[in-house]
């Protein structure tokens, strides 16, 4: 998981880039978990809260929060922690709770240097793009373990989606196969439904009642400490797939193949799109590939680089991207694939082992 020498390493690249003479104060949520590793799990009173990151200019850390954030805040990696009394069950709480921050913040030099409205903010979110691009060691360890827990998703509904159950069951027991594997509350996002073909592409899990013959698009994601899984797998619900559906998954299948050709530091993100999208084209089904071809992965979700039709980046090694073919033809249905891939000097490692296969 993150650790303390990963958050160190971005801290001192952040440092270096802005060259500041005075310490930074940092309240984004995902500056707080990339340079810190302070996750406020989602599963607590604390959800919606979090703190002040400062950081000194000769590197020295401390991090501000209320005292009712959860455990999750403990795993923050940084040489001081100053929890600042809102609430302790006896008298009522100091206040609106993310106010009683304004003290601390003003002791400790009173900017937010990453609010929009601070005149820092712009040279510190671009230098911060940019260094997210390149994942740590530690970043990818996190990931894979948010990618184990979401191939157990994907085993469980291989193995248990049947005709007769709701998307909402099918969502449940992948949610719960998630948790159990990852062994601690996660969130899990994502699409859970069948797609008839052009009219609907994915979406939240509904109450609908899966029939013979549909396809079922399983793309989510997992998410701990903030970092997150996203790959999909299409099922074909309780009956054979037909020769339409199968020739639209090979498809799919030779798209992901020809996009992992390129799939190395120095191609650029355009030639990864034409690669997949010039296998739908020579079969003339490129119209029923609306959408991209793949993302960067990461603390959000989409984020740079972006494998889409306008795209003007490369990719660089440490990047972490997906690849996600899709088709979805009326009469037929909508098949979507993907996997998730770290991206070397020379290629890739794929990080995503889950099956693909409709049935």
């Amino acid at each position: 998981m993150i650790t303390a020498e990963g958050c160190r390493m971005r801290r001192q690249r952040l440092l270096d880039g802005l060259r500041p003479t005075e310490p930074l104060l940092l309240a984004d949520p995902i500056h707080l978990r990339y340079f810190a590793g302070c996750y406020v799990d989602p599963f607590s009173l604390g959800a919606d809260f979090g703190g002040v990151l400062r950081i000194a200019p000769d590197g020295r850390t401390t991090l501000f929060h209320d005292n009712r954030l959860p455990k999750s805040v403990e795993l923050a990696h940084v040489d001081e922690r100053t929890p600042v009394l809102w609430y302790n069950g006896q008298q009522p709480g100091h206040g609106p709770r993310r106010v009683i921050l304004r003290a601390a913040i003003d002791a400790a030099g009173g900017r937010i240097h990453d609010s929009l409205d601070d005149p820092l903010a712009p040279a510190l979110y671009n230098l911060v793009h940019d260094l997210r691009r390149k994942k740590d060691p530690d970043e990818i360890e996190t990931l894979r373990t948010c990618m184990r827990a979401t191939e157990a998703g994907h085993a469980w509904a291989r193995e248990h989606a049947k005709p007769g159950m709701m998307e909402l069951e099918v969502y449940n027991g992948i949610f719960s196969a998630c948790t159990l594997a990852a062994g601690q509350p996660v969130i899990v996002y994502g699409d859970f439904t069948v797609s008839p073909g052009s009219a609907k592409r994915g979406g939240m899990a509904t109450k609908h009642i899966l029939q013979p013959g549909e396809t079922l698009i399983l793309d989510y994601s997992v998410v701990m400490q903030g970092y997150r899984s996203d790959f999909t797998n299409t099922l074909v619900i309780g009956a054979e797939p037909t020769a339409d559906q199968r020739r639209i998954f090979d498809l799919c299948v030779a798209a992901m193949t020809a996009g992992e050709k390129m799939l190395r530091a120095g191609v650029t993100c355009l030639d990864v799109y034409n690669a997949v999208r010039g296998v739908f084209e020579h079969a003339d089904v490129a119209d029923s590939f609306p959408h991209h071809a793949g993302h960067g992965l990461g603390l959000s979700h989409p984020e740079a680089p972006f494998l889409v039709r306008e795209a003007n980046e490369t990719l660089i090694e440490g990047d972490v991207i997906t690849l996600e073919p899709g088709l979805y033809i009326d009469d037929i249905g909508g098949v979507r694939i993907e996997h998730n891939y770290a991206i070397t000097a020379t290629g890739y490692d794929r990080l995503s082992n889950h099956t693909i296969a409709l049935r």
